[in-house]
């Protein structure tokens, strides 16, 4: 059971899954193992206690943003800035949604007419109520975000490439101070 509760926390094939295989693969007798892989047990918990282990739904999410955002880019190259901005937003909002969820904060409201998603201004503002991030952050993801929705409602006149390319280059570091 420990050595699969390594193999799923830290993957299959990290040094912590790759110790614990080595140890069970020995031939010393069950006694002999258990000391062993609880050591392995034991600094897994450190790695992750310390923050060194990211998750694996967290690097599917980085990498997920990643070729949006690299998509994103590639059409701000190509002198493209609005379909840039319009997917860089949504890679933005996305993210939020996934933060949210991290964070057990609710991601639809109800209305008089059903449920409906949270506007991704609503996200932000709580995730930064939760103190998931700071003021600052707040702010640039709502100027992101004004970006974003400028892009998707035809005002291209109201923003330059270099603010896309500046959105861009801070979505990019604000995914990863902040994995969801």
């Amino acid at each position: 059971m420990a050595q699969a509760a390594i193999e799923q926390i830290s993957d299959s094939n990290s040094v912590y899954a790759r110790d614990a295989r080595e140890i069970m693969d020995a031939d010393d007798g069950y006694d002999c193992q258990v000391e062993p892989i609880a050591g392995v047990v034991k600094a897994l918990r450190a790695g992750v206690e310390a923050g060194y282990l990211q998750g694996i739904t967290e690097l599917v999410h980085g990498e997920l943003f990643a070729d949006f955002l690299d998509m994103a880019n590639h059409l701000l190259d190509e002198e493209y800035k609005d379909p840039a901005a319009v997917i860089a937003g949504a890679a933005l909002e996305t993210h939020l949604r996934q933060l949210c969820g991290k964070q057990e904060i609710q991601i639809e409201v109800n209305t008089t007419t059903g449920i409906r998603a949270k506007k991704a201004n609503q996200m932000n503002a709580d995730l930064a109520k939760a103190s998931v991030y700071g003021k600052l952050d707040q702010k640039n993801v709502t100027a992101w975000l004004d970006l974003r929705n400028k892009a998707a409602h035809g005002k291209f006149n109201e923003y330059t490439k270099e603010q896309v390319e500046v959105m861009l280059l801070g979505i990019k570091e604000f995914i990863a101070r902040n994995p969801a």
